[in-house]
């Protein structure tokens, strides 16, 4: 079988990961700070990067988490939040690790559609108005996974309104705010915020590379201390090695080159990813995004993606289906990572998809 071609995971491919750069951030990290690194720390993480995230937002240190990982830091915030029983506004598709995530802590989800302009808030508000009263509403702003979308600023102020209207939290999840190509950035719902609505979280792993597993939350400062308590008895600390790297790659500077190399890669990638999808699979629907990992295809229905996904594999291309993002629906959807496909891959990768289409038709 050829060597697989992965439009599946949503991740840097190492060509436009700064290797030699985190290279240097963890010898800079150990030199200064020896004892910081190798010692337990504490539930709220490494000390100075803790600070230097809370001067990019804008807040005190008092209101940021960091965690192993973004999905750590959602873990924790459902836990604090969400009961059995409880309703959350979920997207419409949305991550499948949200879904998961909410199903184990056996929350009611909620789905809301999503156009090209982010989640339909007067779709919501209908919902809100009928009785409805989420304690949680996840959005993936920017560059949403897996549609791609982002939410209007109209719509964000609106979402904001409304959390403020019936009390529930926004929880702002945002890990692809920094990778935009085209259009100019919008404001986070954490700096519209006036009323302690919002919880934010984001990560390195789009932005550096995945396997630092650095994530972190920001939020009303007692929200924050009750996740710090539940983080203590879960872990004690997270990793002081990776969050002092991570710390000196951010205030080097090379974190600003990095998010150049993987905007600039990632651009290319989606418009040649585009491309190769309207002239081997014509048939296909889709939005090119403004940044971010993630395009969504929609095939007509006469394309099973169940069949598809399996046919690709034995082609030796691997995608996810768009069933594993819906509660209900996705059987003639695709999400495709153009994130860790080189240039060169993405044309070959995409006939081969074509050939499993034409193959399960």
């Amino acid at each position: 079988m050829a060597d697989t071609i992965s439009f599946a995971r949503g991740a840097p491919s190492l060509d436009i990961v700064d290797v030699e750069g985190l290279k240097q951030a963890a010898v800079r990290a150990f030199d200064a700070d020896p004892a910081g690194l190798t010692a337990y720390g504490t539930s709220v993480g490494y000390v100075p990067l803790r600070k230097w995230i809370a001067e990019k937002h804008g807040v005190a240190p008092e209101q940021v988490l960091v965690t192993n990982g973004s999905l750590q830091a959602d873990a924790f915030l459902f836990d604090l939040l969400v009961k059995p029983g409880d309703d959350v506004i979920v997207e419409r598709p949305t991550y499948d690790r949200t879904l998961l995530g909410l199903r184990n802590r056996q929350g009611t989800m909620h789905p809301v559609t999503l156009d090209d302009d982010g989640l339909d808030v007067e779709e919501l508000a209908g919902l809100l108005a009928g009785g409805l009263r989420p304690v949680l509403a996840h959005i993936i702003p920017n560059f949403q996974n897996p549609a791609g979308v982002t939410l209007s600023q109209p719509r964000r102020e609106r979402l904001l309104e409304l959390a403020r209207e019936y009390d529930f939290v926004v929880f702002e999840d945002d890990p692809y705010y920094d990778i935009r190509f085209a259009g100019d950035p919008l404001p986070r719902m954490l700096d519209l915020d006036r009323n302690d609505r919002v919880v934010y979280a984001s990560s390195f792993t789009k932005t550096v590379c995945p396997g630092l597993r650095v994530g972190y939350l920001v939020g009303p400062a007692d929200t924050i201390a009750k996740i710090a308590k539940a983080a203590t008895n879960t872990y004690i600390s997270p990793s002081m090695v990776a969050q002092g790297i991570t710390y000196q790659f951010a205030t080097s500077g090379a974190i600003d080159a990095s998010i150049k190399t993987v905007r600039s890669a990632l651009s290319e990638r989606v418009h040649l990813l585009a491309d190769s999808l309207r002239t081997h699979l014509p048939e296909a629907r889709f939005t090119v995004p403004d940044g971010g990992y993630f395009l969504w295809v929609e095939f007509p229905d006469s394309v099973d993606v169940a069949k598809v996904a399996p046919a690709a594999a034995e082609r030796g291309v691997a995608v996810v289906k768009g069933t594993d993002f819906l509660l209900e629906g996705g059987q003639h959807a695709l999400r495709l990572a153009y994130s860790a496909v080189t240039s060169d891959q993405i044309d070959e990768g995409v006939r081969r998809l074509a050939e499993a289409v034409r193959a399960t038709a």
